[in-house]
């Protein structure tokens, strides 16, 4: 599957859910995270298979809670490591970090 036509979907529970690519039969990558009584979101990990890393996938998977959070209003603790390097890297999402 040619990386342009790769989806980022939210799926949303109660407490906890994750924005998940569906790359081959049998592969995804996600972004894990909880949800804080406040409305914010911690985002607690972020995963490709190593087959698929290097592509730029972990970065879609972030750049969507990016766009939801400006969207719907909700900010971002970063936890897991990428997107706190992810968030140093771009300080015009300063406004989104809980």
């Amino acid at each position: 599957m040619p990386d342009t036509e790769l989806t980022v979907q939210r799926e949303d529970g109660a407490t906890r859910g994750r924005y998940v690519i569906h790359l081959a039969p049998g592969y995804e990558a996600e972004m894990t995270y909880r949800k804080s009584a406040d409305g914010t979101i911690t985002i607690d990990h972020t995963g490709v298979p190593r087959e698929y890393e290097g592509r730029g996938i972990a970065a879609r998977l972030v750049n969507k809670a990016i766009e939801d959070a400006r969207e719907q209003g909700f900010k971002i603790t970063p936890l897991c490591s990428y997107v706190v390097a992810q968030f140093r890297r771009h300080p015009e999402w300063a406004d989104l970090r809980a």
